[in-house]
Order: C-alpha cells, then sequence, then structure tokens
C-alpha cells in the first residue's frame, strides 16, 4: 500500500524538476528545511514533505493535463486514520479511570477541524503550502479546512517515510502536547450540543436555528444566525461559516441560561 502511495507522489512530484515549475519553488523547497527544524523531524525522502504541502488546487492549476490522484487528498486520507489510531490508543492509557464516552468526546476534539487548525498555526504550515494564486488569494493558507487537512497529510508523509514509530512521536510531541488545555478553549467547546442536551433534559423543544443574513464578498462572507429557544429567549451570533454562527449563537444562549 505504502509503495503504490510512494509511487502515485513520486510521479506527481516529477513535475517539480520542469520548465513549468514557477521562479518561487527553488525557494519553497529550501524554506522546508526550517519546517523539518520545527517539526523536529527530517525526512529521509523529501519527496514525502513535498507531497503532503502541495494542496490539489496547485496541481489542477499548474498541471491540468496530469491523470493521476492528488497525492495530498489521499495522504490526508490515511493520515486521518493514523492520527485517530494513535490518539485512541494515547487517551486509552492516560485515562485508565474514564469511561468510553468521555474518551470518545475527548477524540472528537483532539481530532477535530478547529484543534488541528490550532496545531497548523503553531507550526505555522499555512505559509509552506503550495497553493493555486486564486486559493491563495482567497485565504487558503488560512483556512481551517486546508490547514486540519495539511495537519493529516504531514502526519501522513512521516508515516510513510519512517513508519508508525515516527507518525506517533510527531503525534505525541506536536498534537497531543497540552491537550487537555487546549480542548477547553472556547472554539472547541461545542456550545450547540450543551444547548440542545440541556433543553432535552429539561423536557425542551430543541433550539431553532435560522440565518439572518450572509453579507460580504464570497471569501469572506459573514453569517448571522438567531438561535430561538422557546418563546422567550431568542440569540444572535456571528460567524466566518455557518457552523461558526451557529457556535456563537448557542454560546451566547448557554451563558444567558447559565449552563
Amino acid at each position: 500500500m505504502s509503495n503504490k502511495l510512494k509511487n502515485i507522489v513520486s510521479q506527481i512530484l516529477e513535475y517539480f524538476n520542469g520548465k513549468r515549475m514557477p521562479e518561487s519553488y527553488p525557494k519553497w523547497e529550501k524554506s522546508l528545511h526550517y519546517l523539518q527544524k520545527r517539526m523536529d523531524y527530517n525526512f529521509n525522502d523529501s519527496t514525502m514533505l513535498k507531497a503532503a504541502l502541495t494542496h490539489k488546487s496547485y496541481l489542477r492549476r499548474h498541471f491540468n493535463d496530469h491523470k493521476m490522484p492528488s497525492p495530498f487528498e489521499r495522504m490526508e486520507f490515511l493520515g486521518d486514520s493514523i492520527l485517530g489510531f494513535v490518539v485512541s490508543k494515547e487517551l486509552f492509557s492516560r485515562h485508565p479511570n474514564e469511561q468510553e464516552g468521555k474518551l470518545s468526546k475527548l477524540k472528537s476534539k483532539i481530532v477535530s477541524e478547529t484543534y488541528l487548525t490550532l496545531k497548523a498555526n503553531t507550526l505555522e504550515l499555512g505559509k509552506y503550502l503550495l497553493l493555486s494564486p486564486e486559493e491563495a488569494a482567497s485565504g487558503g493558507a488560512e483556512k481551517p479546512s486546508i490547514l486540519s487537512d495539511s495537519v493529516e497529510a504531514l502526519i501522513c508523509a512521516i508515516y510513510l517515510d519512517s513508519g508508525i514509530a515516527a507518525a506517533s512521536r510527531f503525534i505525541k510531541n506536536h498534537i497531543l502536547i497540552d491537550y487537555e488545555e487546549t480542548v477547553t478553549r472556547d472554539e472547541l467547546v461545542n456550545y450547540k450540543s450543551i444547548l440542545q442536551e440541556y433543553l432535552q433534559g429539561h423536557n425542551q423543544d430543541p433550539p431553532k436555528y435560522v440565518t439572518i443574513s450572509e453579507d460580504g464578498p464570497e471569501h469572506q462572507k459573514v453569517f448571522t444566525i438567531e438561535v430561538r429557544v422557546g418563546n422567550k429567549l431568542n440569540c444572535i451570533g456571528k460567524g466566518n461559516t455557518k457552523k461558526a454562527a451557529h457556535q456563537e449563537a448557542a454560546r451566547i444562549a448557554c451563558q444567558k441560561l447559565g449552563i
């Protein structure tokens, strides 16, 4: 499996030696030295690292004639599974007295897009990603979906380069570090779930979320969401995504209800 994926990655990245590469490519390649120092890991095969940082938008923009699947997406897929396994194993060992339900909730926070984005920002992964000009202009290097995917692709790259032990060390040192403090950060608390469970426990109807408005250009939209709790409590939340606006509205509702 890993050898086949390495072959796919190598075939696509052969383009990087061609004349169609932008002038900035050598500078990007050189900068990866600093990222490896930050990661405390040096790749035996730098092709793996390059593949993990080459977003699908870049390949499609520069090499629209290639027929191979995007290594970024494939590596993200495998990295997600490796991350889930290692996190589950570590939580199982570190919390011997916790019930399965609490461990599952803790794991879901650690492997969430929000949490992984925080860790990607700590590594400054955004500035090392190869993106298409269009994706870069729309703020792709700061998008949670891309940053979280890049962490998973990076985990896969380490696994393919050196095996599960190296991938596990990276996850322990860079993903699980300070996880108990990180998961309590406001953006990682699922206020929608808290509000839902509270209302269910008090035999009340579930909250209703209504989109009030969507403002701004396509790449910088601001969503305004109202959550309605019964006939008395209406709370407004705003965010760059509907999900974020929902969470903000639910957070304010929880605050007013004293949850």
